[in-house]
Parts: C-alpha cells; structure tokens; sequence
C-alpha cells in the first residue's frame, strides 16, 4: 500500500496549479521573473488575489492528501518518509512539465501542516518572517530579491532542524526533514550560488 500512496501523493503534488492558473492569465511563468512556475512567481505576474490562490492550492495538495492518510492510520512509522516526499518531490520534478517544476515552498509548508498538525510549518513561517523583516530592514525598505528568497528558505529549513531535535520528534521525521532540506537545496541551489557569488565578490572587494 506504501507505494501505491508514494505514487498517489507523487502525482497529486504534480499538478502545477500556480503554473496553470497563470496560462489561464495569459501569463507563461516561465518566461517571467527567475522561471520558477510557483506561487511566488504567479504573484509577481498576475497579482495577490490569483497568486495567493496558487499558493493555497499548492500548499492544499501537500497537506490535504497527506492529513488524510495519516489520521486514517494508513501510513505511519517509516512510511511517512516516502509518503510525505512524494508530492514534494512531485511538484520539483512534475511529469506533467517534463519532469521540471517549481521550488516547492508552499508544499513543504502543507507536508509539515499534515505531519505536525501545524506545529512545524508555524515555527517554520515564524523562522522566514523573521528573516523577511531583517532582510527589509537591512536593504532599507527594498527588499523584493527572489535570490534571497531562496537563501532564506533554504537556511530557514536547515534551523529548523534544530527545533526538530530539541522537541525531540522521531527519527522518521528527522529524516524528511534531511530529505526536505536537499530537495530545497536543490531547487534553490542557483540561487545560492548567485548570492556566494555576491558575497564573496563583495568580501574581495572590502579587502
């Protein structure tokens, strides 16, 4: 049944409603902004009203399915690991964008919802809030850089590890978190790179 539920949740997180809800705009997210076809980018292109609804909808397709099957009890102990990376996984990798897709921000928020009944995912949006409002502080009011979106969100899961082990949650969710933290990584792995490529050009120069 573990697979059968790897391959459903993998599916379900496959299905690019930011990306579709911009075609229904006129809008190809990937030709707007940094490319990336998810809720962030559908804002900047259609606006709040339709990208906050991108970003529920991905969000819903990795809390909802996942909730689900974990209040039911059909999937449990190290089943979880799989069962909750797949629509993660689907959504980085969707087969219905030749196996491409988005940063998987908004999912990773509904899998840890579903997994921790809200506890993580709030701690999570707390760690990013804190960083959002330091970032405009620093950049005096202009913030709006997608490069350091993705660098907060990257170190921002990476701390939350630390919450994770210090509330002494099982090793099962010790080990979606690693996995969700290379996934994050990965999609925003360009990003990073940018942004060390900033700094340490900026160090050179100080010195």
């Amino acid at each position: 049944m573990t697979i059968l539920f790897v391959i459903l949740e993998f599916l379900c997180g496959s299905i690019m409603f930011s990306y579709w809800l911009g075609l229904l705009t006129k809008k190809d997210l990937r030709q707007i902004g940094d490319g990336n076809p998810g809720g962030y980018n559908l804002i900047h292109a259609t606006g709040f009203r339709i990208g906050i609804l991108g970003v529920f909808l991905d969000f819903l397709k990795g809390f909802f399915p996942l909730a689900l099957l974990l209040s039911q009890g059909w999937v449990k102990g190290p089943a979880i690991i799989p069962v909750a990376m797949a629509p993660i996984l689907g959504h980085a990798f969707s087969p219905f964008m030749k196996f491409k897709g988005g940063k998987a921000i908004a999912v990773t928020f509904g899998v840890w919802s579903a997994v921790s009944r809200f506890e993580v995912s709030f701690v999570y949006a707390i760690i990013l809030a804190v960083f959002s409002i330091s970032a405009k502080i620093f950049k005096a009011g202009k913030y709006d850089n997608s490069d350091t979106n993705g660098v907060m969100v990257v170190i921002g899961i990476l701390i939350l590890g630390i919450y994770l082990i210090f509330r002494e949650y099982s090793i099962y969710i010790i080990l979606l978190w690693v996995a969700n933290s290379l996934i994050l990584i990965y999609t925003n792995i360009m990003k990073l790179y940018k942004t060390l490529k900033v700094f340490t050009g900026n160090a050179h120069r100080s010195a």
